[in-house]
């Protein structure tokens, strides 16, 4: 089942009860994810909060971080968490209000990992509005990484003032 994840066309939709019983489109090229997930620095991290799942998230990428971290919490949570994966895309609403609920629950070292399709991907959000809307919620970014082929996270930690 991995080797399909990894190595699945895009319009292959995958189910896998990891997902929660949900279709999930596999990368369109095989990327590896432990990497990926190293240079998140989620490996051994204890609670991380996803928002914004949906069909069109990375599947390979999120099998990696749920094996690196164990379950994910659903954003309804009221635990604190160590990290947040918020995958966010242009129809999703206002990304200020979108990063401000993903601020809520981190502990004081935490970080927020904003994942957004590429340009050119549908869904893509320009990174100036990247950028503004992370400052109007009180996020600074510090990082920006290619995540999959069709995903770019951004690292986002809390400024300080």
């Amino acid at each position: 089942m991995l080797y399909s994840i990894c190595c699945g066309s895009q319009s292959d939709a995958l189910w896998h009860p990891t997902y929660g019983g949900d279709k999930v489109n596999a990368p369109s090229s095989p990327v590896d994810v432990s990497s990926v997930v190293q240079r998140l620095g989620l490996d051994g991290v204890e609670a991380v909060m996803e928002i914004g799942f949906d069909t069109d998230v990375d599947a390979a990428l999120r099998t990696a971080v749920i094996e690196a971290v164990g379950e994910l919490l659903d954003e309804d949570s009221d635990e604190i968490v160590n990290a947040v994966l918020l995958w966010c895309r242009v129809e999703d609403g206002d990304l200020v209000d979108l990063l401000l609920d993903a601020r809520d629950p981190l502990a004081d070292d935490g970080v927020v990992w904003l994942l957004t399709p590429k340009a050119g991907r549908p869904g893509h959000i320009d990174p100036a509005d990247v950028e503004d809307s992370a400052e109007q919620a009180g996020l600074k970014s510090t990082k920006t990484l290619n995540a999959s082929p069709d995903w770019v996270a951004s690292r986002m930690v809390v400024a300080r003032r």
